[in-house]
């Protein structure tokens, strides 16, 4: 199964990280480039190909406004920047703060709509939890979504500009997300999840969903018949439908980093592109880190 735009840039994302020790904007923006010219049907969107011919274009002198000057000036808030952030929450590991600041330098070079940064953020604070947490101790969800929604309190402090009906969107969506976590019985239908979260190519309708499918497969879900919670996270996400690739890979990567390689299972790992190749760029960003 050959992999999309999103472990590609994710791929970049943590040779940048590996290779340069910190975050080198300009070398990631060129690694960016580089690896969508050479492989430019991995599913790339038309928005982040045209800012990455413009900052070919300007040979990398001017690293933001081809991003910043989208969409008549306010940048683009889609799930690209989020999709691609999996390597900082390792990178930085117990510290939010240094988190925050590089996700935020590494999105800007395709996604400079707030709402676009600060889905990016959610989604490394998702992940930066569950690699801090214990697998075989039971996940209290509830107390995983409101450590989120207090970080997201400290993010969201400035939307009011932005023209949005909600001053803090994401703190929004994550309260409706705890609600639907704890609806009695099986939990609640498929159409509910999209109506109420979303399922598109957009941050806000798209990260708050992952982490949800990743919460919701701490238990059996109807028509999934696995008792693996990672693959039952994934395979749930995918059901959602809409933008499965990147919703199916953030959801992956909360439940990788919280349930951890003995989860995955081997057979299929077989079956995706370059795994392994991955898994040892991971060790060598695992050392960075523990270098620092």
């Amino acid at each position: 199964m050959p992999f999309t735009d999103d472990s590609a840039m994710t791929y970049s994302l943590a040779k940048s990280l590996v290779e340069t020790k910190e975050l080198d904007v300009i070398d990631l923006a060129k690694r960016f480039v580089k690896s969508y010219y050479q492989e430019p049907n991995r599913g790339y969107g038309p928005a982040v190909v045209t800012v990455f011919q413009k900052l070919r274009g300007n040979k990398f002198t001017d690293i933001v406004n081809p991003a910043k000057n989208q969409f008549n000036g306010q940048g683009s808030w889609g799930n690209g920047g989020a999709m691609r952030v999996t390597p900082i929450p390792l990178f930085c590991y117990q510290n939010f703060d240094k988190l925050v600041d590089i996700t935020r330098k590494c999105t800007q070079l395709t996604h400079t709509h707030k709402v676009g940064i600060d889905g990016a953020i959610l989604q490394a604070a998702a992940v930066q939890q569950s690699l801090l947490l214990n697998p075989k101790e039971e996940l209290n969800v509830v107390s995983f979504i409101d450590d989120l929604i207090d970080k997201m309190d400290q993010i969201e402090t400035d939307e009011e500009g932005l023209g949005l009906s909600e001053p803090q969107p994401y703190k929004l969506q994550l309260s409706i997300l705890k609600n639907l976590i704890l609806e009695n019985g099986e939990g609640p239908h498929e159409e509910k999840v999209v109506q109420q979260l979303g399922n598109n190519v957009a941050a806000l309708y798209s990260v708050p969903t992952a982490i949800f499918c990743f919460l919701r497969a701490q238990k059996p879900i109807t028509d999934i018949q696995t008792e693996n919670p990672f693959r039952r996270a994934i395979q749930y996400a995918i059901s959602l439908g809409g933008d499965t690739d990147t919703i199916g890979s953030m959801t992956g990567a909360i439940a990788g980093a919280f349930y951890g390689e003995e989860k995955i299972n081997s057979n299929l790992l077989q079956h995706c592109e370059a795994s392994e190749e991955f898994r040892n760029l991971s060790d060598l960003l695992f050392n960075v880190t523990i270098g620092q």
